[in-house]
């Protein structure tokens, strides 16, 4: 049923015009609507993309403007029409509740009277056609229309006639006819968006026992292996954890229970979420590993996310400081459990991360392990082999937090881990950890040295600044800087040195010195063999063989 415009009134048709315009412009221009009660300046809607306006004036006349009967009609729209061109618009649209006759149309699209205006009309069968598209505001107005038939069979709540009052009662009501269904069991229902949410509810606690209702889910393995270890871990060992079996991964959904509610369904995507926290969410948790003589060599305290247990074994999450801990004990003891860790660095600080990140290497040097929830244990097993490439993957990540923990305490500087770092930070970050612990660091940024000329002449200036005999050379700053991550870091005097380094610009340092002109010359000094400049913190000059960086995929500087 479309809207009866012949049964409406100028502000209805108003608002019907008003909302239809915003819904057709509002995604990519700037909607207007003009109150006219101080005048509208012919603009009744004014529409506007960039520099053009379209403007839109608002006439009810369900029955046309014909000129023979209707002359006042034909000026109203001309003055209008007049009014408007004072905006100098793209496009004037007339909008009428009817459908114009030939000479109707023409009067209209001779205002124009040859102007670069557009003129046309919106009548009744574009403003049916465009509130079609727009279902929900057909809906929203054709409400008064259905209102007065629904009097008419004494269906006002039907339609909501009284708004929210209206929807409680008929939402009632038709519970109540589903608590009818069944002696034991009834549905709870709601409303999300588009979806109708059904929960099954038993009327007594021994609803179940009275009357079963099972669901019964035929699989698909082996499409995806990772929705298989989901499953695995959620049903065979209880993990607290959300499983969603898409369409293809389910063969048959089958409830089995009263008449009205079995069936079997197919094609269906299958959810299994968690009802509500966890048993135990919350308590005290501690991980205690044990060495062969089963002293614990190391511990680790956080908070249960959850206990659970399936056919396969038993699972316990723990949530640690810096991450979250998952071990699946099989019933069968000669099976070494599965201990999964998922590190979370965000915004925690390295020194609490490092501690987190030697768990593999204290795996390596335990045989059991037990699992107290307040105080009590509840789980243990024999600990498994931890893969090589996680380990060496687990051994790089542990070295860099405690590269940044060290370089944090020396310079006092204190803040959670970058958790995006470039290969060349995490180079000066390996140099800057090894210079703070003493190291002498051939550095991978320093190829170059320059040194600046006081002007004054020696022998021994000259023999340096000889290409063919590379001498030993030291150089003293005050105050180191890294960059890191945003942030400056002052690690303190520092020298460099090489033991055979040649000046670059030989030639050009000692015509200077010849002609008088060496002072403020910068001379570039550059390590033979390709090799770096070794650099090491503090004032003194003692030279020692340089550390290797050790970093697995980054080349060592010589």
């Amino acid at each position: 049923m479309a809207i009866e415009w012949d049964h409406l009134d100028q502000p209805r048709f108003d608002r019907i015009v008003e909302a239809l315009v915003h819904r057709m412009y509002d995604g990519n221009a700037t909607v207007e609507t003009v109150n006219g009660r101080g005048g509208d300046d012919g603009i009744d809607i004014k529409v506007t993309v960039g520099r053009r306006v379209r403007i839109f004036q608002l006439k009810y006349y369900p029955d046309g403007f014909p000129s023979s009967s209707f002359k006042g009609r034909q000026r109203s729209i001309k003055k209008s029409f007049e009014r408007a061109m004072q905006h100098s618009p793209y496009e004037w649209i007339l909008a009428v509740p009817c459908t114009l006759s030939r000479q109707e149309r023409e009067f209209v699209n001779a205002l124009s009277g040859g102007r670069s205006v557009r003129v046309r009309v919106m009548d009744r069968a574009e403003l049916d056609s465009r509130l079609a598209f727009h279902s929900d505001l057909e809906a929203f107005f054709k409400r008064d229309q259905l209102f007065e038939a629904a009097k008419v069979y004494n269906q006002e709540r039907a339609v909501l006639a009284d708004g929210m009052q209206d929807l409680a009662q008929r939402v009632s009501a038709l519970g109540g006819q589903v608590d009818n269904l069944d002696p034991h069991w009834t549905v709870d229902f709601a409303r999300q968006g588009d979806r109708v949410v059904h929960t099954l509810r038993g009327k007594h606690p021994r609803a179940h026992e009275v009357s079963p209702v099972s669901i019964t889910v035929t699989g698909r393995a082996g499409s995806d292996a990772e929705l298989d270890e989901t499953v695995t871990r959620a049903f065979g060992f209880g993990t607290y954890e959300e499983v969603v079996l898409p369409p293809e991964a389910v063969e048959a959904l089958s409830i089995t229970g009263p008449e009205w509610l079995a069936k079997t369904l197919r094609n269906v995507e299958v959810q299994l979420r968690p009802n509500g926290p966890a048993p135990h969410a919350g308590l005290a948790a501690e991980l205690l590993l044990l060495g062969p003589d089963e002293k614990v060599t190391a511990s680790y305290s956080g908070q249960v996310h959850s206990l659970g247990q399936g056919g396969l074994g038993r699972s316990v999450d723990v949530e640690l400081p810096g991450g979250a801990l998952r071990l699946l004990i099989p019933h069968d003891g000669a099976v070494p459990a599965t201990i999964q860790f998922t590190a979370s660095l965000k915004n925690i600080e390295p020194a609490a991360a490092a501690r987190i990140f030697r768990l593999p290497q204290q795996l390596l040097a335990s045989e059991t392990f037990e699992v107290k929830v307040d105080g009590k244990t509840v789980s243990g097993g024999n600990i498994p082999d931890v893969p090589g490439d996680e380990m060496q993957r687990w051994e790089q990540m542990r070295l860099y937090v405690e590269d940044l923990a060290i370089l944090q305490q020396h310079t006092m500087q204190y803040f959670p881990i970058p958790l995006d770092i470039t290969a060349e930070d995490r180079v000066s970050l390996r140099v800057a950890r090894l210079l703070i612990d003493g190291h002498t660091v051939a550095s991978p940024r320093h190829r170059l040295l320059t040194c600046t000329l006081n002007g004054n002449d020696s022998p021994s200036l000259r023999s340096a600044l000889t290409p063919q005999t590379p001498r030993g050379l030291r150089a003293t700053v005050e105050q180191l800087t890294l960059t890191l991550a945003g942030r400056t870091f002052d690690l303190g005097p520092a020298h460099f040195s090489h033991p055979r380094a040649a000046a670059v610009n030989s030639r050009q340092a000692l015509a200077a010195l010849d002609t008088g002109n060496a002072e403020g010359l910068g001379v570039k000094f550059r390590p033979v063999d390709g090799e770096h400049f070794r650099l090491r913190l503090g004032t003194s000059l003692e030279d020692q063989p340089p550390t290797t960086l050790d970093l697995p995929g980054y080349p060592e500087p010589r």
